[in-house]
C-alpha cells in the first residue's frame, strides 16, 4: 500500500503574505469602524484648497500667469501640491495607528503568537498607502468640481502620475511608521509626523520657487516634496517636468529604504 503524501509545508514566503494580508484586513477594519481621524486629516486639503481657490484665486493667478485675475489657471497650479500634501496628510494617521499598537499591548501580544514579525507593520503600510490613494481621489474629485481639468495629459502622463502617487505615498508611510515606532504616545506621534503635512507649505505647492525670497528659495527646492510636486503637474497638466522627475523618485527610493531601515530595525529591537 502507498502512503499518503504528508501534505506541503507553507513557505517562509507564503507565511509572510498571508500574515501580512491578515494584518491589513485588520487596519482596514479599524480605519472603517473609526474613520474620525482621517476624515479630519482628509478635511486640512480640501480646506486649504477650497481656501486658496475662492480667497486668494484671482490675486493668486494674476500673479503666475502674468495676465489677468483667472481662477482656473490657479486650480491647475495647486491641485498636483495638495494632491501630495494629502497623502502627507494621510499618514499622519498611520503613525498615531502604529504608536497606539505599540503603547496599548497589542504588539506584545503579537510578538508571542506564531506569525510572521514584519506582518504587522507590512499591514500599516499598505494600509496606510490604499488609504492614500483613496484620499487623493477625494481630493481630486472636490478639485474637479470646482474646475480643475487635466485635459492635456496623456495616458501614458496619467499612468506616471499615479505610479508617482503610489511611490510618494509608500516612502512617506514608512516614514510615519517608524515615527509612530519612536513615539511614547499617539499625541506625540502626531507631533512628530507633522512635518509630513507641514514640509508642502515650505515647497512650490501654493507659489512658484521664483516668487519666494532669494534666501528661501534652496529651502523650498532641495526638499522631497518640490520635485514631487513639479512632476506630477507637469503630468497632470501635459507640460515639461526637467530633472524633477528623477529627482523625485530618487526621495521616494531614498525616504523608502530609509524609512523601511528604520521601522524594522525599530520593530525588531524595541521591548515596548
Amino acid at each position: 500500500m502507498s502512503t499518503p503524501l504528508a501534505p506541503a509545508r507553507p513557505t517562509r514566503i507564503s507565511l509572510a503574505v498571508r500574515d501580512s494580508a491578515t494584518m491589513l484586513r485588520r487596519n482596514l477594519l479599524h480605519a472603517r469602524r473609526y474613520p474620525s481621524l482621517t476624515l479630519n486629516l482628509l478635511l486640512t486639503p480640501i480646506m486649504l484648497l477650497l481656501l486658496f481657490v475662492y480667497i486668494f484665486g484671482d490675486t493668486m493667478s494674476a500673479g503666475i500667469g502674468g495676465g489677468g485675475p483667472d481662477r482656473s489657471v490657479y486650480i491647475a497650479y495647486i491641485v498636483p501640491g495638495l494632491l501630495l500634501m494629502t497623502i502627507g496628510s494621510t499618514t499622519i494617521g498611520t503613525a498615531v495607528s502604529v504608536s497606539n499598537d505599540m503603547t496599548e499591548g497589542i504588539i506584545a501580544r503579537f510578538r508571542t503568537m506564531a506569525i510572521h514579525r514584519g506582518s504587522v507593520i507590512i499591514g500599516h503600510v499598505i494600509g496606510s498607502v490604499l488609504q492614500s490613494i483613496i484620499s487623493v481621489v477625494l481630493v481630486g474629485a472636490v478639485a474637479v468640481a470646482i474646475g480643475f481639468r487635466s485635459t492635456d495629459a496623456t495616458v501614458l502622463e496619467w499612468l506616471a502620475a499615479f505610479g508617482l502617487l503610489v511611490l510618494f505615498a509608500t516612502a512617506l508611510t514608512w516614514i510615519a511608521v517608524g515615527m509612530g515606532l519612536i513615539s511614547p504616545n499617539a499625541e506625540a506621534a502626531s507631533n512628530n509626523a507633522m512635518p509630513l503635512i507641514l514640509l508642502p507649505l515650505l515647497s512650490s505647492a501654493f507659489v512658484p520657487l521664483d516668487a519666494m525670497p532669494g534666501w528661501f528659495q534652496p529651502i523650498a527646492e532641495y526638499q522631497p516634496f518640490t520635485p514631487a510636486i513639479e512632476t506630477l503637474r507637469g503630468l497632470l497638466l501635459g507640460t515639461g517636468i526637467g530633472h524633477n522627475g528623477w529627482l523625485a523618485v530618487a526621495w521616494c527610493l531614498g525616504l523608502a529604504v530609509l524609512g523601511y531601515l528604520w521601522s524594522t530595525s525599530k520593530f525588531h529591537h524595541d521591548p515596548k
